[in-house]
Parts: C-alpha cells; sequence; structure tokens
C-alpha cells in the first residue's frame, strides 16, 4: 500500500501545473474504508485559448482564476490512463481488506464467554412430553401415603369460615404452595353472614306443647316469629308442591314441614314462598338417613351463590357498597330440625292423606295443627381469606385451568373439606416436581385455589369471581371442582359442562381403581347413563359455569344411589367416611387426585384444547325440536295466545348457525398447523368463547346471576321457554304472549350471536337470519 502511495505521489508531483493530495484515513469504528481527494492550484492558470469565461471560479481572495483545460497529447491521455487504472487498483485493494475484515472473526477478551449454541426453545410443535409419560408421571408421584400425610395435616375438629382454625388452614396451605416453589397470592374478602344467635336460640313450638331449641340452623333464613298451620310437603320439590295444589290444598301461610335431601335447602324454601308459605321446617327422614334422631343440620337458604349482600360484585369491604340484598334471599322464615322433633309433629298430624306417589304412612295436616316458629339469627361479618398458588405455562402462560376446593366447614367436614384441600396440594405438589425435576412444560399454567366460606354457598370462590370477572372470563378456560369427591366407593358420578364430555370419557377410560378403569368398573352400559349428572346449583362449580361461562365440572366416588348422609352435619368424621368406604378413603382419593389431575394435565399439555363443541349443537337442536312440538300444540289449542304468525323459525336458523359454525371450526381445528402457536392460540380463543356466549346478555347478573340460557335458571333459558309453552297448554294464568315472545326472540338472538362468535372473522359470519 506505500509503495502504491509513493509511486502516485511521484506521478503527480512530476506535473509542473498542478498536484494532488490523497489522504487515505481508516474509519476504525467501522468496517469501511474512507478516502479523501482534495485537489487544489497554487498557481495562475492561463485563460483558455477561446477565451470563455463559462468556467470562471474565484480564489477566497476574490480573484478569478480558470482551470487550465488539459491539450489531449499522447503524453497527458498516457498519464490519465495509468492515473485511472492506479485508483482502480487501489480501490480494488482497500475493498478487499474491509471484506476480510468482516469475515474474520473477532478476537474475544479472556473474560467474554465465548458464543454457545442456542437453547431449543419451545415453539408449539410436537408436545416436548409424551402423553403417556405425563400420565405415568403423576401416577408415580401421587400417593396414598403422601395423601395419608395430608389428611393428618388439613384435619381440624371445626374450621367454620373466617374462624382461627380456618385461616390457620389457609396459611398451611400458603406455606405448602411456597415450598413446591410456586407462584402465592392470597385474596382476601369482608363477607355478611348470618350464624346462630350467641346469648339467645332458635325454637318451635307445636300447639301447646313443649318448646323445642334446635342447635342447627340455616343460615340467611328470614328472622322472626310466627304460627301457621303445618302441612306436610315430602321433599319440597316442585313436584311435590304441584301435587297438593292438584288435591286443592290450602298452602297459604302453612308452616312447611319438608324431608332434607333431593334438592337444596335453599330451592326448598324458594319452592315454599312460591306457594305463599311462611315458614320452612327441614329434617332427616329416618328412611334417608341412619345417624341418629338427635343430630343436627346446618347449611343456608341463599338461592345463588356468594354473599347475598353484594350481588353481582365482590365483598372488599361492605362500609362502601350501597345496602342490597341479593333477590335469592327468602322472605320467609326457615329452619332445621331433628328427626326427633319432627316425628313427634308428624305423629300428631290430621287432615288428609298425603298422595300415593309419597307412600308416606302420616297424614298432611289439618289447619289446627299449628306451629310457633322464632328465628333469631344474627347477621356476622367475616374476614375470609382465599389462598392460590400457580405453576405458569411456557407458551401461553395467561391462559389457565383452575382447580379448587372450599377449606372450611360446618363442623370437621372431612368428606365435604378435608380430603379435597389435601387432594388440591398433593396435585401442587405432584405438578410442580414434574416440571421442577422431570421435564414436564405445560403449554398453559394450572391455578390451585383454596376458598373459604364454601357452607354458605361458595361465597370464597364466587366473590373472586366477581371481583375478576372481566379478566377471567377471557383467560380461565375451565374450572374443576375436588369439594367432596370421596363420599363413598360403589358408584362415580360427574356433573359438567358439555364442552368437557369428550375429556371426562377419555380419563373415565384411562384413570384406574382396584385395577379396572372408572369407565369399566362404574359405566356399564354407558357412562353417560350411568356416571353423568346435572349440576346442581348448590355445587361449587355452578357459579364458575352459569355466572361466568368457565367450562367446569364436578365428581364424587359415591355409594350408590345415596347421597352421603354426614354433609352439614357434626359427623362429618375420618370414622364416618371410612365406614362409607370400608376403609378405602385414600385409594379412592387417590383415583380422584388422577382424575382431575389427567383431565387438567391433558387442557395445558396440548395444543388445542380438547372440548366437545358438537355437544352443544345436539343440546340446542333437542331444545329447539321440543320446543317446536310444543309451539304447533299450543297454535291448535290457543290459537288467539298464540297465532300461526308466530313460527319458531328465526330459532331453527339460528339452531342452524349455531351447528354449522361449530363444524367450520371443527374443520379448521382438523386442518391446523400445529407448528403455529399463534394459529393454535387463535383456535383455542374461539373454543374458549363458547360457554361465555352462551351467558344471555339481556338480564342483569345482579337480579339474574347464573345467566346461562342452557345451564342456568331464570325467565332467560330454553327451559322457561319450554315451561311457559306447558303454561300455554294448561291456560294457566301465567302465560303471556307479548312476554314469551320476547323470550323468544332475545333466545334466538343470543344462541345466533354464541354462532358468530365460533365463526370468528366477521365476514366470516352466517347472516341467514
Amino acid at each position: 500500500m506505500d509503495q502504491a502511495r509513493s509511486t502516485i505521489s511521484k506521478i503527480f508531483n512530476g506535473e509542473p501545473h498542478s498536484y494532488t493530495r490523497f489522504n487515505l484515513t481508516q474509519n476504525m469504528e467501522g468496517d469501511n474504508s474512507q478516502v479523501e481527494m482534495k485537489l487544489s492550484s497554487d498557481m495562475d492558470e492561463e485563460v483558455r485559448e477561446n477565451g470563455t469565461g463559462d468556467h470562471l471560479n474565484h480564489t477566497s481572495n476574490g480573484r478569478p482564476h480558470i482551470v487550465q483545460r488539459f491539450k489531449r497529447t499522447p503524453k497527458n491521455l498516457c498519464f490519465m490512463a495509468a492515473t485511472a487504472l492506479l485508483v482502480f487498483i487501489i480501490g480494488y485493494l482497500i475493498g478487499y481488506v474491509a471484506h476480510r475484515k468482516r469475515d474474520v472473526a473477532p478476537v474475544c477478551a479472556p473474560s467474554v464467554r465465548p458464543f454457545e449454541e442456542a437453547v431449543g426453545r419451545e415453539t408449539g410443535a410436537a408436545p416436548l412430553m409424551d402423553w403417556d409419560d405425563v400420565k405415568k408421571l403423576l401416577a408415580q408421584k401421587l400417593t396414598a401415603p403422601k395423601l395419608d400425610g395430608a389428611f393428618r395435616e388439613f384435619s381440624k375438629v371445626s374450621h367454620r369460615a373466617g374462624s382461627a382454625e380456618d385461616e390457620m388452614l389457609g396459611d398451611k396451605v400458603f406455606q405448602k404452595f411456597k415450598e413446591f416453589g410456586m407462584k402465592i397470592w392470597t385474596d382476601e374478602h369482608f363477607i355478611k353472614v348470618q350464624d346462630p344467635p350467641v346469648s339467645g336460640f332458635n325454637k318451635i313450638v307445636y300447639k301447646n306443647g313443649p318448646e323445642e331449641r334446635p342447635k342447627g340452623f340455616l343460615s340467611y333464613s328470614k328472622t322472626g316469629s310466627l304460627t301457621g298451620a303445618a302441612l306436610y310437603a315430602s321433599y319440597g320439590q316442585e313436584g311435590d308442591f304441584r301435587l297438593l295444589r292438584d288435591k286443592s290444598v290450602n298452602m297459604n301461610g302453612r308452616v312447611m314441614l319438608v324431608r332434607a335431601g333431593k334438592i337444596s335447602p335453599a330451592e326448598k324454601v324458594a319452592n315454599a314462598a312460591k306457594m305463599n308459605a311462611s315458614a320452612v321446617l327441614i329434617y332427616p327422614d329416618p328412611t334417608d338417613y341412619s345417624f341418629g334422631d338427635q343430630t343436627d343440620l346446618y347449611g343456608h337458604v341463599h338461592l345463588g351463590s356468594g354473599d347475598p349482600y353484594t350481588p353481582g360484585f365482590p365483598s372488599f369491604n361492605h362500609t362502601q357498597f350501597p345496602p342490597v340484598e341479593s333477590s335469592g334471599l327468602p322472605q320467609i322464615l326457615a329452619q332445621t330440625i331433628t328427626q326427633a322433633m319432627a316425628t313427634r309433629i308428624l305423629r300428631q298430624l290430621g287432615g288428609e292423606n298425603p298422595p300415593e306417589e309419597w307412600g308416606s304412612y302420616n297424614k298432611l295436616g289439618h289447619e289446627n295443627d299449628t306451629i310457633t316458629v322464632e328465628v333469631n339469627n344474627v347477621p356476622t361479618e367475616k374476614k375470609i381469606i382465599n389462598v392460590f398458588g400457580v405453576i405458569k405455562g411456557f407458551v401461553d402462560a395467561d391462559r389457565y385451568v383452575v382447580l379448587g376446593a372450599q377449606r372450611d366447614s360446618w363442623g370437621p367436614g372431612f368428606a365435604a373439606s378435608t380430603v379435597g384441600t389435601s387432594v388440591l396440594v398433593e396435585l401442587a405438589r405432584s405438578i410442580s416436581d414434574m416440571v421442577k425435576n422431570d421435564g414436564f412444560k405445560p403449554r398453559r399454567s394450572i391455578v390451585f385455589a383454596s376458598w373459604s366460606a364454601g357452607e354458605y354457598g361458595s361465597v370464597g370462590a364466587t366473590e373472586w369471581l366477581e371481583g375478576y370477572l372481566s379478566s377471567l372470563s377471557m383467560k380461565a378456560f375451565t374450572y374443576i371442582n375436588l369439594d367432596g369427591i370421596v363420599t363413598g366407593r360403589n358408584g362415580f358420578k360427574v356433573a359438567g359442562s358439555p364442552l368437557l364430555h369428550t375429556l371426562i370419557k377419555n380419563a373415565l377410560n384411562e384413570v384406574k381403581n382396584n385395577g379396572n378403569s372408572l369407565a369399566k368398573q362404574f359405566a356399564r352400559s354407558g357412562w353417560e347413563t350411568n356416571i353423568l349428572e346435572t349440576m346442581k346449583m348448590d355445587n361449587a362449580a355452578y357459579p364458575f359455569l352459569a355466572f361466568s361461562g368457565i367450562p367446569s365440572m364436578s365428581f364424587r366416588f359415591t355409594s350408590g344411589n345415596k347421597d352421603y348422609q354426614y354433609f352439614g352435619t357434626m359427623l362429618d368424621t375420618q370414622e364416618k367416611l371410612n365406614a362409607a368406604t370400608s376403609g378405602q378413603i385414600s385409594q379412592l382419593a387417590v383415583a380422584a387426585g388422577q382424575f382431575a389431575g389427567q383431565i387438567a394435565l391433558r387442557l395445558v399439555h396440548d395444543h388445542l384444547l380438547q372440548m366437545d363443541l358438537m355437544k352443544y349443537n345436539e343440546i340446542i337442536r333437542s331444545n329447539v325440536v321440543k320446543i317446536n312440538l310444543k309451539a304447533k300444540q299450543v297454535q291448535r289449542m290457543q290459537p288467539k295466545l298464540f297465532p300461526k304468525a308466530l313460527t319458531v323459525q328465526w330459532l331453527i336458523r339460528a339452531s342452524g348457525s349455531y351447528s354449522r359454525a361449530s363444524s367450520n371450526l371443527a374443520r379448521d381445528i382438523e386442518n391446523s398447523n400445529l407448528d403455529d402457536i399463534e394459529m393454535c392460540r387463535t383456535i383455542n380463543d374461539r373454543i374458549m368463547t363458547v360457554e361465555r356466549n352462551f351467558l344471555s346478555p339481556y338480564i342483569s347478573p345482579r337480579e339474574t346471576p347464573f345467566r346461562h340460557i342452557l345451564l342456568g335458571s331464570g325467565s332467560h333459558t330454553l327451559k322457561a321457554l319450554v315451561s311457559h309453552l306447558d303454561a300455554f297448554k294448561t291456560d294457566n294464568s301465567d302465560a303471556d304472549s307479548n312476554l314469551f315472545r320476547n323470550q323468544f326472540a332475545l333466545m334466538t338472538w343470543t344462541i345466533q350471536g354464541c354462532a358468530n362468535s365460533l365463526a370468528g372473522d366477521i365476514w366470516a359470519l352466517d347472516n341467514e337470519i
């Protein structure tokens, strides 16, 4: 390079008329070299021979100088060609050197780590762990000895919501989650409940007999004292009251004697209130309960869930909220009595014989069979704490399945809360260990929740839902309830959203108990017939499903067709549950944990959520067919009230729209590229909207919280449409054609809206209506 510079310098220095100075500077901050060339003349140049001034320039002193045009002599041409050639060679050499610098790897200082190959990143392609391996790991870690230890740790003689014992158990769950390395947090609520009087008592008096003071009680009863004629009403179901009405029995102002079981106390009281009863006494009949005649019953009568004094919004601080009450609070008195108290009254009743369907040995009751009922429950404010832990997903961490169990109970609550809490904690430990030590990487997150105030009507869980509904409805895609999962050993029952039926069926075939799969052991002729049941309103999973639109499920081992008789009593102990399960509590709890765990893990393991969209299509179609048939019958029977112009055609078309949308999404799933994370997320989000869009947008969640049109309760449901048509058929005074048209229109567009959401993009919507 230096030799080249010298040669160029000699060439131009030898030229008498001008000089050229090359300044070669290398830009050390980059890879490119920069060449700067300056041309100047220190001497006056001759004016061009033609004398024109077209190329006049001025020096700094204002004196003009003229650039001389070289004459095209052979000598000059030679010098020009040589110069051009040398400039080209120099430019080439500089470019070559710069290119070489880019190709040579930089030398790192010894303190800098050498380049390492990038760690493999989850791309959403094939699962990082085979599903069979996931199942084996869960089976290895969730064991009976571990659960036995948890039973001992979480058993308490008493742990009513808001008590010191309840808070202590919550702290134990918190410390366990912390020990497992989970992200943990708590959620406090200040709730208002009813408890029995501390200094006084509730009482009943039959005619002029002795005063009875039951220790049991029903929270949220109306308080006060009244006297009315006794009337026996079997289980207090709607059908029972219809039978009494058909017999023309006067029910106004009566004190209803009702057997416990079949439906919740809240439903019994609500049904009695519709008949204008003044009070309800609930007792355990000896044909249903064999625990002795002095056992007290505990429960609540709020026809809903959560804190009834903050309906639709969370109970963070009562002093900041207006004084409102849930529409589900009863306006009549309600109290439990013992078997012995009920027997003394029933034996003395006069009046008519009961309906044959009841097969009862006592009379219905005469107008002279008076009972005085006094309820002195006191409102109490309690602070409750929900405890949470999360195992975060590796792909869609902001989408999660929730497993929950109540922590509180009226008394020992071994079956009601201890078993569920123990399984919850052991599932958290097992899955955390799978992630930390065995390479399991869930795509989505798993949230573990320990609720308080479950005995007062799923208060802790519902207040959490009310507090974070807008977020949860977009991110929580399933809730699995672990309350009361072991109550016997001869049967198995599952209640859940139709979207989860395929997952439930698969888990029944995979989870084993005593060497056989649950399906083989309990399904017999068919799992839907022998295992599947309707989710009841007092189930902790119900508000997740019917209030929040989150696909939910609940399950339990049972004693055949009989309910566990110790719920709501002080006899729900480990000894009683041992007797009901023939000493197999731990083994059954392991199978229950496997069942819940496999469903949760499948939901966070697969690329796409395994939810059965076509199941709802079947349910909608069957209901629409039923409505269509009943509508035609009513048109023939009541043409004035139900004109032919009012057809079910719109509802049929909405049903067809949902069918097409769900079928199209199923095809999209079949043709989806599982390597594409965004595509999988988009499809999963479309699936997650299904349950939520079955919540009627036309009613207030404060007045009618269970807004699900297929699984909820109220005038907005498909069930209500069918009942309204039945009212037309019997010429019932409740039949209203204008009201029916309104219900019908809103139902139609709710189903169509669900179909539109399921279709996805706005240009894919079905506009046939």
